[in-house]
């Protein structure tokens, strides 16, 4: 079942299990193909350092990059950040960095920004950012480590170290925001804008 009516399926610009599963649960073909640019060095270029401002940089240049590739195509762009005040959070390269991670955020409250973009034919069409306040419980060393002896690998493959989805839940004690925009896609604007393009069946 498909509620989509492009002629051919839509593109994601992503590798992202979160995000494929997003559109795949949500009935629209898609075909994931992640956009290979380098995210630090289009966020230098940029100039912007505020956190929101960043994600939705470089989900329109995902966006962008990919339609450039392929004529016609409607093509989605995200990005995410992690902001606790004014420090920046990207995924953590192994397990000593996600446990400074989870040190530095345990008991605070930290922004996750997500950002969606659509662009077709190298035209930026549509984006929105979208923001939750995640508020991490208290964790000691102890929990910690029993943490990232569960998680394993997946711990190194999100920002700030949790997948929300999975065993990241046990970490939080209150959450403020969609469920979409903490997995990195803020997908009820973007079914917003799909049906105003007359891409969706209802």
């Amino acid at each position: 079942m498909t509620l989509w009516r492009g002629d051919k399926p839509l593109i994601l610009a992503s590798q992202s299990r979160a995000r494929q599963e997003l559109l795949r649960n949500a009935a629209i073909a898609f075909e994931a193909l992640p956009a290979a640019i380098d995210e630090r060095a289009v966020e230098r270029e940029s100039g912007l350092t505020a956190p929101d401002e960043v994600a939705a940089c470089l989900a329109r240049e995902k966006a962008l990059f990919v339609s450039r590739q392929h004529s016609g195509r409607y093509v989605v762009g995200a990005d995410q950040t992690l902001a606790l005040g004014t420090r920046r959070f990207s995924k953590p390269a192994n397990r000593a960095g996600a446990a400074e991670h989870l040190r530095a955020l345990a008991g605070q409250t930290h922004a996750l920004h997500s950002a969606v973009a659509v662009a077709r034919d190298g035209r930026a069409l549509f984006e929105n950012v979208a923001t939750a306040r995640m508020t991490m419980r208290p964790l000691s060393e102890t929990a910690i480590d029993a943490y990232l002896d569960q998680a394993g690998d997946a711990a190194f493959g999100s920002v700030g170290a949790y997948q929300l989805e999975g065993l990241g839940i046990h970490l939080f004690q209150r959450i403020e925001g969609d469920h979409f925009t903490i997995l990195g896609l803020p997908l009820l604007p973007l079914l917003e804008f799909l049906r105003r393009e007359r891409l969706l069946e209802f």
